[in-house]
């Protein structure tokens, strides 16, 4: 009786180990059937974006390598570039983004006179806004002191800077990876779903990278689609020449359709220097003491307060500082060629000449594309 009850074990026994074999066997197959469960890394083949060179400007472009520019990357950079939680916060009240202070409609600048801007937790910064104009042409000075080496480190600094987004790597990183549809917008531009600070900046840099302005009707004029008026030509030509206005040497013009040489000058504003974001405080060169950067000219109209610390409202303000108005010290720059005499010196009509010409350096497309305004929300 006992073998008998042992062998019936011993069958059953048997039984269920093929049984559960043929089980195991089933839900293989059904796996590797099932593409929902397929362990494969899902395809990451970003889109290659390649800036289109204007005529007539420069063909090295500031592109760092280990952040190539893409067609994700530059979606994703735009969609955080006018997201309000960048900054850390998701509160209604403590929003702000890059496009808080950098507005298309002033070229990127804030255009707002002091003591705008400010940041979120209401502290003004050090110095006003410099506009986001052809950014991808500068090989590595940043700010109005040139303390910062790239696009990247720009945004990391925002992020930290108690004057602006005051918050942390970190919590900026915790706030976006909360947020519906950024792991894939990430995944997409980077390979990985994991959200780190150092995607963010490269991403919003390379949005940044691709605003670039160059159909203001002197460009048109030197395609040879349009003619500038007798007064804008003599405003080119007083920009142009050291007998003139003197604008060149800072601001370029033939060959230098940038309008600015990204270096620094003291241009004569100040006697007493104190302040510690000039260019000195970032070479501790003496002969830096009170320089700054030439600003880009372009759609300089709407970039307005001017000079590092916004103290001139207005353009004609800023030509009658450059003509009666300059201080000379022994650390001016070398090219300020008219400061024994005070200044430049131009007529009234020369002003308005010179006024005119920089007025064509207004470029409407610029301000009004819609790649670089906030993008649509899907549904």
């Amino acid at each position: 009786m006992i073998s008998a009850i042992h062998h019936r074990d011993s069958s059953f026994a048997a039984w269920l180990l093929a049984g559960l074999l043929f089980m195991g066997a089933l839900s293989a197959i059904l796996t590797a059937c099932n593409p929902a469960d397929d362990p494969t890394p899902e395809p990451f083949n970003p889109t290659p974006y390649q800036i289109e060179i204007p005529y007539g400007f420069p063909t090295r472009l500031n592109v760092p390598a280990d952040n190539p520019m893409t067609m994700e990357g530059i979606a994703l950079g735009r969609k955080l570039f006018y997201d309000g939680r960048l900054n850390g916060r998701s509160h209604p009240d403590s929003l702000m983004s890059c496009a808080t202070c950098h507005r298309q409609e002033h070229s990127f600048e804030i255009g707002a006179a002091r003591p705008h801007p400010i940041g979120v937790t209401g502290k003004p910064t050090h110095h006003v806004m410099l506009p986001m104009i052809n950014l991808v042409w500068n090989m590595g000075t940043f700010g109005w002191n040139g303390s910062i080496a790239s696009i990247e480190a720009d945004v990391l600094a925002v992020i930290s800077d108690p004057t602006e987004f005051d918050s942390s790597p970190e919590r900026v990183v915790q706030t976006v990876q909360n947020i519906e549809g950024y792991p894939e917008m990430f995944r997409k531009a980077f390979g990985t779903r994991e959200i780190t600070a150092d995607h963010v900046a490269k991403a919003v840099a390379q949005f940044v990278r691709t605003l670039i302005s160059a159909n203001s009707r002197f460009d048109q004029y030197m395609c040879g689609e349009v003619q500038l008026t007798p007064e804008e030509l003599r405003g080119f030509v007083l920009f142009t020449t050291e007998e003139g206005a003197d604008c060149f040497h800072c601001h370029g013009g033939f060959g230098n359709p940038l309008f600015t040489t990204n270096k620094f000058y003291n241009n004569g504003k100040d006697s007493v220097f104190t302040d510690p974001y000039d260019r000195f405080g970032v070479t501790a060169d003496p002969m830096d003491r009170g320089a700054y950067k030439a600003t880009t000219l372009r759609n300089i109209r709407l970039t307005g307060p001017y000079m590092h610390d916004g103290r001139f409202e207005t353009i004609e303000e800023v030509i009658n500082f450059y003509s009666h108005h300059l201080i000379n010290t022994p650390v001016i720059d070398p090219l300020m060629h008219h400061v024994a005499n005070g200044g430049i010196q131009l007529t009234s009509p020369e002003k308005a000449d010179l006024i005119a010409f920089i007025k064509t350096l207004h470029d409407d497309d610029f301000i009004n594309n819609p790649d670089f305004g906030e993008p649509e929300e899907e549904n």
